[in-house]
């Protein structure tokens, strides 16, 4: 299995397979030093793109330095993430054709005030990078926040990218 980066319609550049990938195949493993994620916050401040993938609660994020940091989230993905023994393994959830760009779902959950726009254009596109959980629990406080002070609520929702 070959894997190549190049110009991405989802997000500058992307991870792509040059063969076929069965279901269930452990496609990339997401290395990088791993580092807190208050250090993290504090390194990247001022940079509008990182490649930091949380680990276990959180508190400790890998720093992406490898094939795998380019791969790029989808609200269809063909693959996912597991954490297993520390080691973060990205792997397929149905065939992937040659030429296909691998993706997974990101389901941020921790982003302050970051809308962490969805540009991938499938039809089940969310309109986020958010999970499902965090877009609810996002909706909840908003309209928590809009009873309190009697201004409307915004949904959050973003039109899909076409």
């Amino acid at each position: 299995m070959g894997l190549i980066i190049r110009s991405s319609a989802i997000h500058a550049a992307g991870c792509y397979t040059t063969t076929r990938i069965p279901k269930g195949k452990r496609i990339a493993e997401y290395t990088g030093p791993r580092i807190s994620k208050d250090e993290a916050d504090v390194l990247y401040e001022d940079s509008p793109i990182t490649y930091l993938f949380g680990l276990g609660d959180g508190t400790v994020v890998i720093d992406g330095h490898c094939a795998a940091m380019f791969i790029n989230h989808s609200c269809d993905p063909n693959c996912e993430t597991s954490e297993v023994k520390g080691r973060v393994w990205i792997t397929a959830i149905k065939n992937i054709a040659a030429g296909a760009e691998i993706t997974y779902d990101y389901c941020l959950y921790d982003g302050g005030d970051d809308e962490a726009t969805c540009n991938c254009g499938s039809q089940n596109c969310r309109g986020t990078m958010y999970s499902r959980h965090e877009v609810r629990q996002r909706k909840a406080a908003a309209r928590a926040e809009s009873q309190k002070t009697g201004k409307p609520a915004v949904s959050g929702r973003r039109k899909k990218a076409r």
